[in-house]
């Protein structure tokens, strides 16, 4: 259990929390969020115990095991997989002790050794390191390379396998999906939710807090408070309470009018696409979300260009990638994208598949190796990356950034503008160089916006984002009359942003025929071939090493996989059982969010009994597609396995 009692705690001038209470109990999945300074990397370090608390007390169950993911990344000389290894402290002890022993000819010290690496499960441990490193995207030949062959990015995935790898009843995350892509966090996202151990997350990616957390802690205003449920039951409790505070109703209601004129314009130039269609129901919910959101310090447009051209852009059989003088690496191959006024696509793919480069390319900053690019004339690009969170001038203000873009703009216009963007008042003269990560990203967004566009390209726009920035992004976003592209992790984000998704992978750029979720099914597909087809390699192998075996061995496996198929049938009736449950429930869920749609449930004070009751059985709905989705989960890995045992069993 974790409780904290009557807390406070002050850092610097800025007082984080007062008379703070919260209670934890063992075992759960809690999601922390909360504004940036709120005070969330604060908390985690009164757990770990590098910071006192000025007021109060924090209390913890004795004897747990913390794992927290370290800062800094050192030894750089270690093989990754070694450097994930040990960050089992006892397992690394326990093996330098056995070649103590080995050495010394202790054969009864060494024969307690292997029985204490055996219980730490020690012999798997480098099987078990090696899963979690290609689960976070790395590959087979990566493994022995050491860590400072990586860019800092993929040493912060070497950083998160190894606190995953440590033994843990406590396990603390601080945006550990920041350098992850959509691929690594659908395999990071399934991991957590079978941890079985204590999780308290910092998380501003909803889709991960919804599919991970089972309770979230809310630190605002110097309190924390906490919500059952994941983080869309949160914004519906929080939004039911502030829809109840008259003093608000009258912004709130202006505020779901203002999404509800959207989405009905919208509405009526979608196309049938289940990608468009699939952005119409995102929509349709934001009008509910806007109001647990109301008081956010962020609320800007992204204007777009009044001239535009048909097409914007054309990249005709292009092959894009970098030149060498060893030959050119060649990442993408005949590419055709032909970009309309108005299109919004959503680019998937693993990581280092060519995402970046297509922006890249598409932008002119990457010349083509081969084919053409054809701008329109009225072509203008506004541009975010990562990288230009670097190259923002750190002695200059955001006031100033914006003023050198446009000289003669008036500085009322330019403060109202960097307003939205959460700089008011004496924040918009601020130094850069004393900005956190999501003020610079906040700052680089608006000079994207300032420019106005009337094509975005937009690679992993929320990394260092809160929520509520997040939010507000994606509100923008959703009304932005000119072309996106997007790549991110922030599936909510494309969700209400794009009509189409292009896939790319495998040196080609096409389009995706499916949603969000059609593209989770292909990945796990995808992701079974990949293991069958090694599966079935190392089964010829072994059928060939095994030629030789006699008539009675043979049987023997025959008989071996008749028995394993009798095992497979009850494990599929579980899994078909709980496919059933999730339909059935996630009918009854779509059921319900039809009636919290209704504007007039939440404004109706003759109705407040009705939406408490809708939202006591959304919540009872929602536990329950968790748990046959869970079910259906488990089914599932236990079948793949069986599958596997029988497929040797019958090459055997």
């Amino acid at each position: 259990m974790i409780a904290l009692r009557q807390v406070a705690l002050q850092r610097g001038t800025q007082r984080l929390l007062d008379n703070a209470d919260l209670t934890l109990n063992d075992g759960v999945k809690a999601g922390i969020i909360g504004a940036n300074g709120a005070g969330k990397s604060s908390l985690f370090k009164l757990l770990l115990g590098e910071l006192g608390v000025d007021q109060g007390e924090v209390e913890m169950s004795g004897n747990q095991r913390i794992a927290h993911m370290a800062q800094e990344v050192d030894a750089l000389d270690r093989a990754i997989i070694d450097y994930v290894m040990d960050g089992d402290i006892a397992l690394r002890q326990a093996q330098a002790d056995l070649e103590t022993a080995q050495a010394s000819g202790a054969a009864h010290r060494e024969a307690e050794l292997h029985g204490l690496i055996e219980t730490l499960d020690g012999y798997r441990a480098e099987s078990r390191a090696a899963q979690l490193l290609v689960g976070l995207g790395f590959v087979q030949t990566d493994l022995k390379r050491p860590l400072s062959d990586f860019s800092g990015g993929w040493r912060m995935r070497v950083n998160l396998a190894r606190t995953l790898f440590m033994p843990s009843d406590l396990l603390l995350l601080d945006e550990p999906t920041n350098h992850l892509d959509l691929d690594a966090l659908l395999w990071l996202e399934q991991w957590l939710t079978r941890y079985p151990g204590t999780l308290l997350l910092i998380s501003h990616d909803r889709d991960f807090l919804d599919s991970v957390c089972d309770h979230i802690v809310h630190m605002h205003q110097q309190s924390v408070e906490l919500y059952r449920g994941n983080y869309s039951r949160f914004e519906r409790t929080r939004a039911e309470k502030l829809a109840l505070q008259r003093a608000e109703a009258a912004k709130q209601q202006a505020r779901r009018e203002e999404i509800e004129r959207f989405i009905n314009r919208f509405k009526a130039q979608a196309n049938k696409a289940r990608q468009a269609q699939s952005r119409v129901k995102m929509l349709e919910r934001m009008g509910d979300i806007a109001i647990a959101h109301v008081d956010s310090p962020f609320h800007f447009r992204l204007p777009a260009a009044d001239k535009t051209s048909h097409p914007l852009l054309v990249l005709d059989q292009a092959q894009l990638g970098y030149p060498s003088k060893e030959g050119d690496l060649i990442q993408l191959d005949k590419v055709n994208m032909t970009l309309l006024p108005g299109s919004r696509i959503g680019l998937l793919g693993p990581n280092g598949a060519g995402k970046s480069t297509l922006i890249k390319s598409l932008i002119g900053q990457l010349p083509l190796l081969a084919g053409k690019r054809v701008p329109g004339e009225h072509l203008k690009v506004g541009y975010f990356a990562q990288h230009q969170l670097e190259s923002l001038d750190i002695k200059a203000t955001p006031f100033m950034h914006v003023q050198r873009l446009s000289p003669t703009a008036s500085d009322q216009d330019i403060r109202n503008f960097l307003g939205g963007f959460g700089f008011a008042g004496d924040d918009a003269f601020g130094e850069v160089a004393t900005f956190s990560g999501g003020e610079k990203a906040r700052l680089a967004l608006a000079l994207v916006a300032w420019q106005k566009p009337n094509l975005l390209l937009l690679d992993e726009p929320t990394n260092h984002l809160d929520l509520e920035m997040r939010e507000a992004l994606t509100e923008a976003l959703a009304s932005f009359e000119g072309t996106v592209i997007l790549v991110s992790h922030d599936r909510h984000l494309l969700r209400a942003s794009v009509d189409e998704f292009w896939r790319v992978t495998d040196h080609r750029v096409e389009p995706f025929e499916g949603d969000l979720d059609d593209y989770r099914q292909w990945l796990k597909e995808r992701l079974e071939s990949q293991r069958r087809d090694a599966r079935s390699d190392k089964a010829d192998h072994q059928h060939q090493q095994a030629s030789g075996d006699s008539r009675e061995a043979r049987k023997a496996a025959r008989k071996a996989a008749a028995e394993m198929r009798e095992k497979l049938r009850p494990i599929k009736k579980v899994r078909d059982q709980a496919e059933k449950a999730m339909e059935k429930e996630q009918n009854a869920l779509t059921a319900l969010e039809d009636r919290l749609a209704d504007p007039a449930l939440y404004t109706d004070a003759s109705r407040k009994a009705e939406l408490t009751d809708v939202l006591a059985k959304q919540a009872d709905i929602k536990a329950r597609l968790d748990d046959a989705e869970q079910r259906w989960l488990a089914a599932e890995e236990e079948l793949e396995t069986a599958e596997a045992e029988l497929l040797e069993a019958e090459r055997g």
